[in-house]
């Protein structure tokens, strides 16, 4: 890749970066991305749902009683703005490094503020209770939306929420009832900076050697052997 060509970088072409350089590498340069199966429609819908109700509250400058008091300030209250954010077409959140022409943008479920500082705030449904560590999949994701607001001229403060939802019964109405936990999880714009540096320069480089721990790489070279 020239150095005359803009880099558009999101956090999830980053994950993928950080799981394997040849797959990021090959995805960007040469547009050979990896297989992608059947996507399920519930997650989505779950999300849209949950903007509409917490847009509700936005509206009367309240939280959802299920997490009054769990975190920090209020909701964003700008929803026209919001409503940018929530779009990775027509956000306009992004963090630039001129010197390598990279941009970094994405969409951003909702945000938190408190004294003038943004909290990034992200919906995740699960099929039943949170296990492990969050931290080990979207501590990267969480740094770039910080790096991608203060890249925007706003005021952070190092931390975001990752707010949890995961089915506990069907009532006879038909109604599920969830289980509603949000994780407060600090975050760091410079290790954002550098995974972003780092994934721009490996394009200007030669392609990356397959990694032995890639399923995707694996999988062509098994069937490459078979």
């Amino acid at each position: 890749m020239s150095r005359n060509n803009k880099i558009n970088l999101s956090p999830s072409s980053l994950n993928i970066f950080l799981d394997c350089p040849r797959c990021f590498w090959l995805e960007k340069n040469r547009d050979i991305r990896r297989p992608r199966g059947i996507f399920p429609s519930l997650p989505g819908g779950m999300d849209t749902v949950i903007k509409k109700y917490f847009d509700g509250y936005r509206l009367k400058n309240e939280l959802p009683p299920e997490i009054e008091g769990m975190v920090t300030g209020k909701l964003f209250p700008d929803i026209a703005m919001l409503e940018k954010w929530r779009s990775w077409k027509n956000t306009n959140l992004c963090y630039k490094d001129t010197s390598l022409a990279v941009c970094l943008s994405g969409a951003l479920d909702d945000c938190l503020i408190e004294n003038n500082l943004h909290i990034p705030l992200d919906y995740k449904t699960r099929g039943y209770e949170l296990r492990g560590d969050p931290r080990k999949y979207y501590q990267t994701q969480l740094d770039c939306y910080c790096l991608m607001l203060k890249g925007s001229g706003y005021e952070i403060m190092d931390i975001a929420y990752l707010l949890y939802y995961w089915p506990l019964e069907v009532r006879e109405d038909g109604v599920v009832k969830f289980h509603v936990e949000p994780i407060k999880i600090e975050t760091n714009v410079e290790s954002a900076k550098k995974i972003v540096k780092d994934a721009a320069l490996s394009l200007y480089s030669p392609m990356p050697e397959s990694s032995q721990d890639c399923e995707y790489c694996n999988l062509v070279q098994t069937r490459k052997n078979e």
